[in-house]
């Protein structure tokens, strides 16, 4: 699966993001839209990580999908 593929399938697969980043609102998934730049920003805000680290997890998260 590609990210074109995630959104394409975002509202399945935003329950996954959710399990994953519990403090993540429908609201805030909904915004990002599978669309990964903003999905990295997202985590990178509410987690208060830094982008590598944020993109590092984003993807890490990517591949188990």
């Amino acid at each position: 699966m590609n990210w074109d593929q995630i959104e394409g399938k975002w509202k399945q697969v935003k329950g996954k993001a959710q399990e994953k980043w519990g403090d993540l609102t429908d609201d805030d998934l909904d915004r990002v839209a599978g669309k990964r730049d903003q999905m990295v920003g997202l985590v990178q805000e509410k987690y208060g990580k830094a982008k590598a680290e944020a993109e590092r997890e984003v993807d890490d998260w990517f591949k188990g999908l």
